[in-house]
């Protein structure tokens, strides 16, 4: 994706610039598959108790 996109820059090219839109929609459509694995319960890491609440009555 990079190489396409420096590609694209360099010489302005429309071959380098769609190639470069495609190889980023992959991208972009596996950061959204990862990304609601780690939205379910199994994947979601435990909640770290705030050590500074004060959830009992002095």
């Amino acid at each position: 994706m990079r190489h396409f996109q420096k590609e694209y820059f360099k010489t302005r090219s429309r071959t380098a610039l769609q190639q470069s839109k495609a190889l980023e929609r992959e991208i972009d459509t596996e950061i959204d598959r990862v990304n609601r694995l780690l939205d379910l319960p199994e994947y979601k890491r435990p909640e770290t108790p705030n050590l500074f609440d004060k959830n009992e009555t002095d």
